[in-house]
């Protein structure tokens, strides 16, 4: 006597149920995965951004307490090229007081974060800089990646820097 093995026809229908069931389930976990994974990027800029801000101060209270009173090129900061205010807050490499231009903050950018700072100029760049605030006081830099939404703002008159976003 011999015996056929393999599946009937219910055993087949129950396994591609419950195969749709789990990929019904399990496909927009890994859609959300590359959107986490952006969010987690931004969030590393901001956050590496937000400490290069706070070094260039503190190296500027530093020279201060040595005597040295220029606000401009901070000594022992970087490549000595970043300008402050008079509050110690980085403003740019050209030697002024304030946030003047688009320049001054893709400036900042790239002298702040330096070696490891996401491209902002270019055809492709990582990031759009702008200058924003009633006074031209703060520098946003808009992600390019996942729909143009996410934005890292740094406001010279604080020092604050803020992480937004959107949907």
């Amino acid at each position: 006597m011999s015996r056929n093995k393999g599946f009937t026809m219910i055993e087949l229908v129950v396994v591609i149920a419950i195969l749709g069931i789990l990929a019904a389930v399990a496909l927009p976990r890994f859609i959300d995965v590359a959107d986490d994974a952006h969010e987690a990027s931004v969030r590393g800029v901001g956050g590496a951004l937000a400490s290069a801000v706070m070094l260039a101060r503190a190296q500027w209270e530093v020279n201060r307490g040595k005597g040295i009173t220029s606000n401009d090129n901070v000594v022992g900061f970087g490549a000595g090229n970043v300008d402050v205010n008079t509050s110690g807050w980085p403003v740019g490499i050209d030697g002024g007081n304030t946030l003047g231009s688009v320049a001054d903050c893709q400036a900042l950018w790239t002298n702040l974060l330096q070696g490891s700072a996401p491209t902002i100029t270019g055809t492709s760049a990582d990031y759009v800089a702008t200058l924003a605030g009633a006074t031209g006081q703060a520098c946003t830099y808009t992600y390019q990646g996942q729909g143009n939404n996410d934005t890292i703002v740094y406001d010279s008159a604080l020092g604050t820097v803020v992480t937004t976003f959107k949907p």
